[in-house]
């Protein structure tokens, strides 16, 4: 503090007399208390006189201490004005911290750290929510994936295979290294026409999903009890199968198919015209009779060439068969061209 204190604790000057004496009875008054510090300033004051004690005539101001008292009421005044020697009053307590809260600069207690690391933590039930949204999105994007590989990629690989071994076909006609006859489970024998649905894939023996159909190419039903006949023989059924949906999707659009479209097989020295005469929009996987020399359904009643295509229905599903039925009316040898068919 920077405020005035008296020298010693009485007899200080005041002006040309001692502080708080009496001239005329030489008798020595106290001290009256020091008035209160003003805690807006710091800045040096005079102090009011003191009041002259009542045994030497005049009458102490209102509002001072009592007189006589000396150095005990020295002390009470300098303790109401906040310690002996002016100090500022103590600060009073601060309220409690609120639980979980610390004041600056203190360092946490052990309880209080643990009790922080509890708060940090996140309960069971937002740890289960996370990682069942993770196993949503993980499955989602599988999902996502699987999908776009089923419906887009397996058609490209199987397009592109179905046309390599379609090129290759072509080939090995023109170089004379296949001949008709007896074919290999998964060999390519034929290409089939289908010129309404700009369908254009090889033929080979069997309808096994790996080796035949999954690589986008037409299968022929040529073994065990499903064996069906070829098209050079005179008379007989020649069942076809392939893909709706995926791998190529030979078939995807049959049944669009109407009377009187026409179906072209092409092998190394014939072109074989069917007319599309009849279809059966669903059927059961086991209904093997479509398949039959005269098969049941078709509306013919007498041997003859017949060509039958079998795919799933409805699209994307495997439910259940959808059943196109075709007549031969032209066999034609490749030396003369192209049938009108695939001309027009």
């Amino acid at each position: 503090m920077t405020a005035l204190r008296p020298e010693r604790e009485t007899g200080a000057s005041y002006g040309d007399q001692p502080y708080g004496a009496s001239s005329a009875l030489g008798e020595t008054a106290y001290l009256a208390p020091l008035p209160p510090i003003d805690e807006e300033t710091v800045a040096l004051r005079i102090p009011d006189p003191p009041p002259v004690s009542a045994s030497a005539g005049t009458a102490a101001p209102s509002g001072t201490g009592t007189p006589g008292g000396g150095r005990a009421a020295r002390r009470k005044a300098a303790r109401r004005r906040g310690g002996r020697h002016g100090g500022a009053p103590e600060a009073a307590p601060q309220e409690s911290a609120s639980p979980g809260t610390t004041a600056p600069g203190r360092p946490l207690s052990r309880v209080e750290a643990r009790r922080r690391e509890r708060l940090r933590k996140p309960s069971p039930a937002v740890v289960a929510s996370r990682a069942i949204g993770e196993v949503f999105i993980t499955t989602g994007v599988l999902m996502l994936l699987f999908v776009t590989y089923q419906l887009w990629w397996t058609n490209v690989r199987a397009h592109a295979q179905a046309g390599k071994e379609a090129s290759s076909l072509q080939q090995d006609w023109a170089s004379g290294k296949r001949a008709p006859g007896v074919f290999a489970p998964g060999q390519g024998f034929a290409i089939l026409h289908i010129p309404k649905l700009d369908v254009v894939a090889p033929i080979a023996e069997g309808v096994s999903n790996k080796k035949v159909l999954d690589k986008g190419m037409v299968g022929h039903y040529g073994e065990g009890a499903l064996k069906t006949a070829m098209p050079q023989d005179k008379t007989g059924n020649f069942g076809l199968a392939a893909h709706r949906n995926t791998h190529g999707e030979p078939f995807r659009y049959i049944n669009k198919l109407v009377a009187g479209d026409s179906v072209v097989v092409e092998t190394q020295d014939e072109y074989y015209v069917y007319k599309v005469t009849s279809m059966l929009p669903v059927t059961a996987p086991s209904n093997v009779s479509v398949l039959d020399a005269i098969p049941k359904g078709s509306g013919f009643t007498t041997p003859g060439r017949y060509i039958t295509l079998t795919t799933c229905t409805p699209e994307f599903t495997s439910k259940y068969r959808l059943i196109v039925w075709g007549k031969m009316v032209e066999e034609r040898p490749r030396s003369k061209g192209k049938p009108d068919a695939l001309v027009e």
